[in-house]
C-alpha cells in the first residue's frame, strides 16, 4: 500500500470503501408488478403461479432483501448457487407466508426449519435479454447447478383470457395466491412496471371503526390508520388507502366502512387490507 492510499484509508469513512452487493452493480432495482386491469393480449405473456412468500434475491455470494439487506440463511442453504445474479421468492408452500417471513426475520438462522425452504427463482436480473430468453436461460441455469434448495418456477404460455380465468380459479381454489404474468418480450427494468402484473382475487368486506391510531413522520397530527373490528370480532389497522382528507377527517368512530384485502394472514387477519370508503347509509 502506497502512502497516498494510506492516508486516504485514515482519512475516510470506512463505509465509502465497503464495496456494494454484487446485484447492485450487476442488476438493476428490483423489478415490481402492478395489478392486471382491463384486457390484455393473454398470448403475449408467461405466467407463474404467484407465491406467498418472501421476496429476495441472490447476488452470486449471499441472499438479500428485496431492499439490499442480508438474509441470514445457512451457509449449506446456497451451496453451489451459480456467481449469476437471480431474482426469486423464499417460499416453503401454499398459506405458510408466516412462518418464512419470521424465518427470514429471525435474528439467527434456524437450521431445522430452514432444510423445508426453497428459492423459487423468476428471473434473472442482469441479463440484457428479453424474458422469454431469461425464462429458458434461468430454467437451465438452475438445472445445472443441481443444488436442492434452488429451483426455477414453472412459466407457462395460455392462449386466452378464459384459460388464464380457469388457471386462476384453480390455483385460489388449491390455497394458491394468485397468478403473475410477465411480458414474454420485456427486459428487466427496476421499479414498479406494467410488464409484470399480478392477478388474483381481492375481497371486500365490512368493519365498524373502534380507534385510530396516531401518525408519524408526514401524518403526524394526522390519523396513521383507523382501527376497526369486523363481525368476527377481529380488530385490526387500516391505514393504506386512507387520504390526507380522511386523515384529517377520519370516520367517527362507530361508522362502518369498505375495505379490500387479499385472503388471510397466518393469525386470521385481512392480509394487505386497504380502506375503500365509508358504507352508505342506504
Amino acid at each position: 500500500m502506497d502512502l497516498r492510499t494510506a492516508l486516504l484509508a485514515l482519512l475516510l469513512p470506512a463505509a465509502c470503501c465497503t464495496p456494494a452487493p454484487a446485484w447492485a452493480t450487476l442488476a438493476p432495482a428490483p423489478m415490481l408488478a402492478t395489478r392486471l386491469q382491463g384486457d390484455i393480449d393473454v398470448a403475449g405473456y408467461l405466467v407463474s403461479e404467484k407465491l406467498d412468500g418472501v421476496r429476495a434475491r441472490w447476488d452470486g455470494r449471499q441472499l438479500l432483501t428485496r431492499n439490499g439487506d442480508p438474509i441470514g440463511a445457512p451457509a449449506w442453504f446456497t451451496a453451489g448457487w451459480p456467481a449469476q445474479a437471480l431474482d426469486g421468492e423464499l417460499w416453503i408452500a401454499r398459506s405458510r407466508f408466516q412462518q418464512i417471513s419470521d424465518l427470514v426475520r429471525a435474528l439467527r438462522p434456524d437450521d431445522a426449519a430452514w432444510k423445508s425452504v426453497r428459492f423459487m427463482a423468476f428471473d434473472l436480473p442482469a441479463d440484457p435479454g428479453v424474458f422469454g430468453q431469461r425464462a429458458a436461460r434461468l430454467q437451465a441455469l438452475v438445472a445445472s447447478t443441481h443444488a436442492p434448495h434452488l429451483l426455477a418456477i414453472t412459466q407457462q404460455r395460455l392462449d386466452s383470457r378464459a384459460v388464464l380465468d380457469a388457471r386462476l380459479r384453480a390455483v385460489v381454489a388449491g390455497g394458491g395466491e394468485g397468478l403473475v404474468l410477465h411480458r414474454v418480450d420485456a427486459h428487466y427494468r427496476g421499479g414498479r412496471s406494467d410488464d409484470l402484473l399480478k392477478y388474483k382475487p381481492a375481497a371486500d368486506a365490512e368493519a365498524r371503526v373502534v380507534g385510530y391510531r396516531p401518525g408519524n413522520g408526514k401524518y403526524a397530527g394526522l390519523v396513521g390508520a383507523l382501527l376497526v373490528e369486523d363481525a368476527r370480532g377481529r380488530t385490526f389497522a387500516l391505514g393504506s388507502g386512507l387520504s390526507d382528507t380522511d386523515r384529517l377527517h377520519p370516520p367517527r368512530p362507530g361508522s362502518v366502512v369498505t375495505y379490500r384485502y387479499d385472503g388471510l394472514t397466518a393469525k386470521g387477519t385481512p392480509r394487505f387490507a386497504r380502506y375503500l370508503r365509508v358504507r352508505s347509509p342506504h
